[in-house]
């Protein structure tokens, strides 16, 4: 069982909540109130959610086999816990928090391919950052892949933020044939953060912005968390070469996602990001995004990027768009 595993508490028994999920997690930074009271929110989240599936979610967890602890995160591939004693059983219990979208990871033994090539993203960015004792802020973190890479460059601790409550199921999973690494993943979204002043070292957000109604409003919050000097990493989709100052405005869909408000060029995006008070920003990669890096797989079984594209013209997305590009851009506070 994960260690704190507790949605609901006996009301009677106040005390009960000393058994609290992120109790490691404020224990890294005992006096630091910010912490403690996102701490706070992500608990009673959990405690009062009422997701259809966390029944069958916090079953799964319960089944997960007892094998010893370990964690080796300085790989493509995190390899969580000893090797355990039924593949097919723990493949059919983690099966139950499909669809796995970040990774590889390799679980018990059993290597979890996800829809996404991440190890490919982190190769892209690490190579540019010194995390080494950093306390670090993910937004949009998933089920905390990027976090332990984090950890496996020198992190101190990772805090990962995702409203998506499976991801955090995941993340639990995770943690069950990890121990209890320090790194976090908490079912909040960024306007859940409280407004007080906190200074995160570091602060990624890959694969949020185009999500955001406002992109300059998320640039200047994650501003507002980051200490003097400090970094912000950013992945998010842009437009082609060609259109580096536009702005495209989907409307009701982009490569069948909804929720995409705004893609901009390259250098709009900077102009979005000098806007914001960042300085010294560098744009240290620009990639299409291929059905090789994102695709369907047994653990992710919706449709991907390949359904989301012209099959005539894959430089086009199904409803006659530019297809997929992603930048990235470091830069400090």
């Amino acid at each position: 069982m994960v260690p704190g595993l507790q949605f609901r508490f006996d009301d009677s028994d106040q005390a009960a909540r000393v058994n609290r999920l992120y109790d490691s997690l404020r224990s890294q930074s005992p006096q630091d109130a910010w912490l403690a009271a996102v701490c706070g929110l992500a608990e009673a989240k959990l405690e009062s959610h009422t997701h259809g599936d966390l029944p069958r979610w916090r079953a799964a967890l319960a089944r997960l086999p007892a094998t010893g602890p370990a964690a080796v995160l300085d790989g493509p591939v995190p390899e969580l816990g000893a090797q355990a004693p039924d593949p097919e059983s723990l493949r059919e219990t983690l099966m139950e928090l499909h669809p796995w979208r970040k990774g590889p990871l390799r679980v018990g033994g059993l290597l979890i391919e996800t829809e996404w090539r991440s190890d490919w993203k982190w190769q892209r960015v690490a190579s540019r950052l010194n995390l080494k004792g950093h306390r670090v802020l993910d937004i949009g973190s998933g089920n905390g892949y990027f976090g332990m890479r984090m950890l496996g460059a020198g992190a101190r601790y990772v805090v990962g933020i995702d409203p998506t409550l499976v991801f955090v199921m995941q993340w639990l999973a995770c943690r069950h044939f990890s121990g209890e690494i320090p790194n976090y993943v908490l079912p909040l979204g960024i306007e859940e953060l409280p407004d007080t002043p906190v200074e995160w070292d570091t602060v990624f957000s890959m694969g949020v912005l185009y999500h955001r109604k406002n992109p300059l409003h998320h640039l200047e919050r994650i501003y507002a968390l980051l200490k003097k000097g400090g970094t912000l990493v950013l992945e998010t989709l842009v437009l082609p070469k060609g259109r580096e100052e536009c702005l495209l405005v989907p409307g009701d869909r982009y490569a069948r996602m909804r929720n995409v408000w705004g893609i901009p060029g390259i250098a709009r995006l900077s102009g979005w990001v000098e806007e914001a008070g960042f300085s010294q920003a560098e744009v240290v990669d620009i990639t299409p995004t291929t059905t090789l890096e994102q695709r369907s797989t047994d653990w992710m079984r919706f449709e991907s990027l390949d359904q989301a594209l012209d099959p005539q013209d894959r430089t086009l997305t199904v409803e006659g768009l530019p297809a997929p590009v992603r930048a990235v851009i470091v830069a400090r506070k």
